[in-house]
């Protein structure tokens, strides 16, 4: 085989975003890119708006482009995305999420001739639902990703992709990071919380589709059956206001604290004896993986991929979307049985660490891009071997220590 056509250098990758704020997919990509082998992949990312802070952070390690469009229709994003990635030498794009970023970046990769063009997608609705014109765009795009196998049928039945089109990546936690047995007392007392008071925590982002107001009528019914039972808000967002005000009208104050933006999501998730998450819509929420990978049980509403690590009585609960009652049983069930929440946290910790490393996810994401720029260009990539060398995708490695950059800002939020 010719030299020409066999490559050594890694492949330059941009993650096309709208903005880096505290979030869910964003923590997600950050620990994504931070992890990718540099011998394969090297990323950069574009804001179509400003960076955020978690973009901010990264801008001292990677390439962090922002400030590309000025409006919703300001058509010349095209042209400046594409000239972004021409001088930059791109292989391959990857775009995060649904709307503009998805249509703008894509188009713009097209026209820059990059070689390799992949959507990921996060969520079963809004805000990542796809709409017509982004369909549209689908014979230019290589990989429509998908963060769980019932999300990845959900791109096919739903969203109308083809399914060779159609990957799964599951999302993957930093699983020596989330890990139970942390000493939490001091961080009992700080919080306020008796001893012996059992705990229920929801870490999500406070947007609407994330429905906080379940949660508030879940804390109320639980509290009647347990009342010295104690309710942690983890995360910020635009409801915040209206959620606070709602949990005092509910005389949940006492009860239920909102905690924003933390930092030490590992040990918030150890003093939890219950996690919970009421969302209208999800994908393979964060969330959920890291409290698994705490050893805590979940109760959620069964919506997206979440059955798939949320076994009925096995990991957690589900009930329907929606279902206050259900929910707070399922709750209540937990925290009276201190056996069951160990059994099912064990249970939780061990998926975690078979099936939804971080490792696994990077190891991915690599793949993925390495065998589409294979298959589009001809050219055959010629990477050092992984140590260990991994398998397939859902194998798990030995992982560094976290950053403590990610400490200091991370949320963890779904």
């Amino acid at each position: 085989m010719p030299d020409s056509t066999i490559r050594t250098a890694p492949l330059r990758t941009l993650f096309l975003v709208t903005s880096m704020p505290v979030g869910g997919a964003e923590t997600l990509l950050v620990n994504l890119v931070r992890r990718l082998d540099r011998d394969r992949v090297v990323p950069e990312i574009c804001c179509l708006k400003e960076r955020g802070p978690l973009g901010e952070m990264l801008a001292g390690e990677i390439p962090v482009h922002a400030e590309f469009i000025e409006k919703k229709s300001d058509f010349r994003v095209v042209g400046r995305l594409a000239r972004l990635m021409r001088d930059r030498k791109i292989d391959a794009v990857v775009t995060v999420g649904a709307g503009d970023k998805m249509f703008w970046g894509r188009i713009a990769a097209w026209w820059a001739g990059v070689p390799v063009v992949c959507s990921a997608l996060h969520s079963t609705g809004w805000p990542d639902g796809v709409g017509r014109l982004n369909r549209l765009l689908t014979p230019i795009t290589d990989a429509f990703i998908g963060v769980a196998e019932r999300h990845g049928r959900f791109l096919v039945e739903c969203e109308r992709f083809p399914q060779t089109k159609v990957a799964v990546i599951p999302n993957g936690v930093d699983t020596d990071r989330f890990a139970p047995g942390i000493d939490v007392e001091q961080l009992r007392h700080e919080l306020g919380i008796p001893h012996a008071a059992p705990v229920a925590v929801i870490v999500a982002a406070l947007r609407p589709e994330k429905n906080h107001e379940l949660f508030l009528e879940v804390a109320l019914r639980v509290t009647r059956q347990v009342p010295e039972a104690r309710f942690l808000v983890v995360g910020d967002g635009p409801e915040r206001e209206r959620l606070e005000t709602r949990a005092r009208q509910l005389s949940l104050a006492d009860c239920l604290t909102f905690l924003g933006t933390r930092s030490d999501i590992p040990a918030l998730l150890n003093v939890a004896d219950v996690n919970v998450l009421t969302s209208d819509n999800e994908a393979n929420p964060v969330s959920i993986l890291e409290a698994m990978s705490c050893a805590t049980p979940t109760v959620a509403t069964n919506v997206g991929s979440v059955s798939e690590s949320v076994l009925e009585g096995h990991t957690g609960y589900v009930a329907p979307p929606g279902d206050a009652d259900r929910l707070a049983g399922w709750v209540v069930e937990l925290m009276n049985n201190p056996l069951r929440r160990e059994r099912m946290g064990s249970a939780a910790r061990q998926m975690v660490v078979e099936r939804w490393s971080l490792d696994a996810m990077v190891h991915g994401y690599e793949d993925l891009i390495a065998g589409l720029y294979e298959k589009k260009t001809g050219v055959v990539l010629d990477f050092p071997e992984r140590l260990p060398e991994i398998a397939n995708t859902l194998e798990v490695a030995a992982k560094p220590e976290p950053e403590p950059e990610m400490e200091a800002l991370e949320p963890a939020l779904a």
